[in-house]
């Protein structure tokens, strides 16, 4: 940013050239832009069901099935498949998939196979639902597992988009939950003031000093059985969002207790502003920035707590397809040892928590209004 441009941009153009002036926290947001798509367009992306409509029986536990671009003799071809077929392995005395690379199975883009629902909206008396059955790969014959099948021959690729997309929808409806009870008791706690802000704090402070993770896996446990896996999903999201606030909603109280009395606060209530509105409209968005950056720094942590208590077994669960669940499945000491394409989602994990880390970190230090190194 050119130095007489500099003195006059606004806050979110001094953010994003800062921002953009970091290499590592650029390219985290691109992975993480990729795996935010990949979550969001999982159905078009995977061409089996990822739940037991789409299992192999005939390919339990298989191995990754990676198409091959050229032919035993080295020349190109389009991607293929070598068939694979059970043999009795006569050491092991277990029957075992052997690739015949002579029955050759080729690659398919833009396949019809199974249909998924893209869009629904339910008016009560009556339902729209858009649905397609258009998948962007797909095998001439049989069925094509990128990262392998699991013991119930589900495939692992569909499975993994369609957790990459549950955990990240957890981790903003829980966000979307800390936002809203963050803000309204800060906004109100620093506007006001008072016995009303004592109370509020009060509450903040008993909230604020319960360990997290026990209180996770209290409320996990204490969750009846007989509910289905849509009410423990949002059951998960609340617990999370309702027990992550206060620190936001602290840091917010003080910046509003500091704000409250300056001279455009004081010319909005002079012109007749409600408090609801100066709160909304004046005091929240000087503070906008600070939020947006928290927000983003506290999802890989929510993110993690979904998938410590799925894994852990008190969370989500089967059929639904999340990273905690998926991770559960590579407890046993047979995947640890032979199975060890069960450790693939793992991979995206990693990277999606990485991202968010990074994109956060770059985020905060563009948005220090002390910081000139984004000049």
């Amino acid at each position: 940013m050119r130095a007489e441009s500099y003195y006059t941009a606004g806050q979110f153009a001094l953010i994003r050239a800062r921002f953009f002036r970091k290499p590592v926290s650029c390219a985290a947001g691109i992975l993480l832009t990729i795996l935010i798509l990949t979550g969001l367009f999982a159905s078009f992306l995977s061409p089996h069901e990822p739940n037991s409509a789409g299992a192999n029986r005939q390919y339990i536990n298989g191995p990754p099935q990676m198409p091959k671009f050229r032919d035993q003799d080295g020349s190109w071809s389009k991607p293929y498949l070598c068939t694979f077929e059970q043999q009795l392995d006569r050491k092991t005395l277990r029957r075992v998939q052997v690739e015949n690379c002579e029955k050759k199975r080729y690659l398919t883009w833009f396949t019809r196979s199974w249909e998924y629902q893209l869009f629904s909206l339910n008016l009560g008396f009556t339902q729209f639902t858009l649905t397609s059955d258009l998948h962007l790969f797909g095998i001439e014959t049989g069925q094509i597992h990128l990262f392998g099948t699991e013991k119930a021959g589900k495939d692992i690729f569909g499975r993994t988009l369609h957790a990459i997309w549950i955990s990240l929808s957890i981790g903003f409806l829980a966000l979307t939950i800390k936002l809203t009870t963050s803000l309204l008791i800060g906004g109100i706690s620093g506007y006001f003031g008072g016995r009303i802000d004592a109370v509020l704090q009060t509450f903040t402070e008993a909230v604020r000093v319960i360990p997290s993770i026990p209180i996770y896996l209290a409320l996990a446990v204490a969750m009846p059985d007989e509910w289905s896996s849509e009410t423990r999903y949002f059951a998960i999201a609340f617990i999370i969002g309702a027990f992550d606030f206060p620190t936001l909603a602290r840091r917010l109280r003080t910046h509003l207790l500091a704000e409250r009395n300056q001279e455009y606060i004081l010319a909005a209530k002079l012109s007749g502003s409600s408090s609801s509105r100066i709160i909304r409209r004046h005091l929240i968005p000087s503070f906008l920035s600070y939020i947006i950056v928290d927000t983003i720094i506290n999802v890989p942590y929510i993110i993690l707590a979904e998938t410590s208590l799925s894994f852990l077994g008190l969370g989500l669960s089967e059929p639904v397809n999340s990273i905690g669940v998926l991770l559960s499945q590579a407890q046993d000491v047979e995947v640890q040892q032979s199975l060890l394409w069960y450790y693939i989602p793992v991979v995206f994990f990693v990277l999606m928590i990485l991202a968010f880390v990074l994109v956060g970190d770059g985020l905060r230090d563009a948005a220090d209004p002390y910081s000139e190194d984004g000049r």
